[in-house]
């Protein structure tokens, strides 16, 4: 028994943030950031938190399958920026659903938190564990970032992409196989130096801008480009999968220059690259199911293609997942 996707909606909040709007405020253009980055514009939620992009996309995944929110039994949240430190966002979300019989948690891997948690979910609904999965990837990354900090603040937006896993007799589709990696020494050039138990919230880690996203861009960008392209590149061997095989790539959305190199060593034609950065920026754990979410909406994916998933994020963490894609034609 294997677990297929046999849902996904996504949803992005709608005010739209374009370069410009950056540029009148810092020193930066237009063409600076869509040079260094591929980001044209990028969405903020301006009210709410991250449970309130999850449930109207949750809600659009529970419509497709004609199923009711009694019906899901697990939740999964990838995120960076819960609603709060607890209780969980999955319990914030299960509570504004209604899915009364489901239990949950809440999952943080950075940018590679979708990958790590559709592998937990995968083995969770194989195992028998759960068999409605919920698997929901989402920030709302404008929370955390500095409108003072160039390198980092014109690089994120806020989103949310829902999936819902179930088991499948056919072996041929779903979730097949994965390459999962960290490396804690990385922790110290793309982190939050506090609100932890590390350094607990005071006037001086407030004041000292300590509660925002910082990042050492060069470093984090050279091990991005080797990490996501490797283990993808390794997946595709472990498993005989030539550049033909693969009908898409559906890459975390951090830079238009690390999907390139990744896209280049698996060997792959740019047209079967699943590209949105330009359109939403980095949205952290939301990048790949949203990826997926338009991929399907749009009619572009196909029963038994083959889509090599692969991200890499603070931690370090990163990895790649090979996923048979099980569904026909769009959503209704």
């Amino acid at each position: 028994m294997k677990a297929h996707i046999s849902a996904v909606a996504h949803y992005v909040p709608p005010d739209v943030f374009d370069n410009n709007w950056f540029a009148s405020f810092l020193d930066t253009s237009d063409q600076w950031i869509r040079e260094r980055t591929g980001i044209i514009e990028r969405r903020f939620l301006r009210k709410g938190a991250t449970s309130d992009m999850i449930v109207p996309a949750a809600r659009a995944v529970l419509e497709q399958r004609g199923l009711s929110p009694a019906e899901i039994d697990c939740i999964i949240v990838c995120t960076v920026t819960p609603d709060q430190f607890f209780p969980s966002t999955a319990a914030n979300v299960q509570r504004k659903l209604g899915a009364s019989n489901a239990w949950g948690f809440d999952l943080n891997a950075a940018c590679s938190g979708f990958v790590y948690g559709l592998w937990v979910a995968a083995k969770l609904v194989e195992a028998g564990g759960a068999r409605n999965v919920l698997l929901c990837g989402a920030d709302k990354m404008s929370s955390i970032i500095n409108f003072e900090d160039r390198a980092t603040c014109v690089l994120f937006g806020d989103g949310a992409g829902v999936v819902l896993l179930e088991p499948t007799d056919d072996d041929s589709v779903g979730v097949l196989d994965a390459i999962i990696r960290m490396d804690g020494e990385g922790g110290r050039y793309l982190y939050m130096p506090a609100g932890g138990s590390l350094r607990p919230p005071s006037l001086e880690t407030v004041a000292n801008k300590e509660h925002y996203v910082h990042q050492d861009g060069q470093t984090v960008f050279k091990a991005a480009v080797v990490g996501m392209a490797d283990v993808s590149a390794a997946i595709m061997e472990r498993n005989g999968l030539q550049p033909d095989d693969v009908a898409w790539l559906v890459p975390h959305q951090a830079n238009l220059r690390i999907i390139d190199a990744t896209r280049r060593r698996m060997g792959l034609p740019e047209e079967k690259v699943a590209i949105n950065i330009d359109r939403y920026g980095n949205t952290t754990a939301a990048t790949i199911p949203i990826c997926l979410s338009e991929l399907y909406r749009d009619g572009k994916l196909r029963r038994g293609d083959n889509l090599i998933l692969a991200s890499f994020g603070a931690g370090y963490t990163w990895g790649s997942l090979w996923l048979r894609w099980s569904l026909q034609g769009t959503p209704e």
